[in-house]
């Protein structure tokens, strides 16, 4: 049987792999963990905007309350708020209902500790089995006053966003702004931060209505944010994804910034003000060569771990680092919050245009990017396709045609039914060529998904 946790919580299509019932019996084992530690823990939840949101969440609460544990429901708020709220006001624990990025039709289930960070492959295992035995109804089941309570909060999200407008000193007047909410989890919460902190605002995209989110618009939809910035000769546009825990940028000539140049932007300030330890920056292996050029030439150092950011993270956590992040725009302020939060990367970007003096264009050009070209394998199984000769020969061939001038990577998806081909190198053609012959393989051995 495959593993129920992905790389970021159980998701998948709700209804038909994300069920109620596999979300009572989520809260259930949940519940029955952290109770090893607390004999009534206190789970903080929040969702997105998904029509599916409050279906899972009620589903989820019940489980948890019907083994002893008790819930306050924080409402719609993004990611990052959970995991900052929990540490902040104590909760023995946190759950996000979000599919992030996916559309509507998707959603998941991710826990944090008491402490604000994702929970480590060894924890999800053991829910993971307390899962299995809640089916099975072997988990206790409390009565009288042993069965859990459920609160509702509608104002943490105000907690939320004042701490991140207090994570710089800086006054935004005089900005202009554009934001775009892609209808998700910061619809709210993201014009009233930036308005907070002085900027105007215009927004787009903050009109939820349970199925547009992420749909042509956010962070994996950049086309109506650059019109928007452009028609409006604002400073920069911000584009968050579904549950905001990612952020990409166009800057005021309708160029796109993402998270290797977010993360650049951000460390050089921090090194700058003394703040960035062993002048470190971490990426992943999908971070841009010149990622990696930009930063050696400003001083810094990088390292690159596993794709998601919960690897970033290890390794911060690990060495005390300060900002790490992924290309995609999820950019971690160890300092700040303990995962990538969108929110609060476009707030210390903002903070550094404005003390700057510069446009955003102009800052951006401390980093070239090198031409880089993604193809998405659709598949019927992801396993395998390690071991596969006729993939691995083609893999080596088109290494053999960049030669040291770039780099291919290839890699499963964590979170979809998809295996990424990634080349890197000066010929965009070239790239395009050799990472479609390398998918072609691929769909042939590992069966395209219908």
């Amino acid at each position: 049987m495959a593993r129920l946790f992905g790389t970021d919580g159980v998701r998948g299509v709700v209804n038909e792999f994300l069920t109620p019932e596999l979300a009572y019996h989520l809260g259930r084992a949940a519940a029955t963990h952290f109770s090893k530690v607390k004999e009534h823990p206190t789970f903080l939840i929040g969702r997105d905007t998904r029509i599916s949101g409050s279906m899972l969440e009620s589903s989820l609460a019940s489980g948890i309350c019907s083994v002893g544990g008790n819930v306050v429901m924080a409402g719609i708020v993004p990611t990052p708020a959970v995991a900052y709220l929990v540490r902040q006001q104590s909760f023995d624990a946190g759950v996000v209902i979000s599919a992030s990025h996916n559309p509507f039709p998707d959603n998941g289930i991710k826990f944090f500790d008491g402490n604000g960070f994702k929970l480590p492959d060894a924890v999800e295992d053991e829910i993971e089995q307390y899962v299995h035995q809640s089916a099975d109804n072997e988990l206790p089941r409390p009565t009288g006053d042993g069965i859990g309570t459920i609160e509702y909060n509608s104002n943490l999200a105000h907690h939320y966003a004042h701490f991140v407008r207090h994570t710089i000193d800086t006054s935004l007047e005089g900005l202009t702004i554009v934001y775009d909410g892609a209808n998700g989890a910061a619809s709210s919460v993201g014009p009233e931060i930036l308005s907070g902190l002085g900027a105007k605002v215009i927004n787009i995209n903050i009109a939820p209505d349970g199925v547009n989110i992420n749909h042509h618009c956010g962070s994996t939809h950049l086309e109506g944010l650059r019109v928007a910035v452009l028609q409006h000769k604002a400073d920069f546009g911000i584009a968050n994804d579904g549950d905001a825990d990612r952020c990409l940028l166009i800057d005021n000539e309708g160029e796109t910034l993402d998270g290797d140049q977010i993360m650049l932007l951000c460390a050089m300030k921090l090194k700058n003000e003394g703040k960035l330890k062993d002048n470190m920056v971490v990426g992943t292996v999908m971070s841009n060569i010149g990622f990696h050029k930009a930063a050696k030439e400003l001083g810094m150092h990088t390292y690159s771990t596993a794709v998601g950011d919960r690897y970033v993270l290890e390794y911060m956590r690990e060495h005390g680092y300060s900002v790490g992040g992924e290309q995609s725009g999820h950019v971690i302020f160890l300092d700040h919050n303990t995962t990538g939060d969108g929110m609060l990367t476009a707030v210390q970007v903002a903070a550094l245009v404005k003390e700057s003096g510069k446009p955003l264009s102009e800052l951006a050009k401390i980093m070239t990017k090198y031409p880089q070209v993604l193809v998405n394998v659709r598949v019927v199984t992801k396993t395998g396709w390690e071991d596969n000769d006729l993939i691995k020969a083609a893999i080596v061939t088109a290494e053999g045609e960049l030669g040291d001038s770039g780099r291919v990577l290839v890699r499963a998806s964590g979170t979809e039914p998809l295996i990424r081909v990634m080349a890197e190198g000066p010929d965009q053609t070239e790239l395009q060529s050799l990472c479609q012959e390398i998918a072609d393989v691929i769909a042939h051995e590992q069966g395209l998904a219908e």
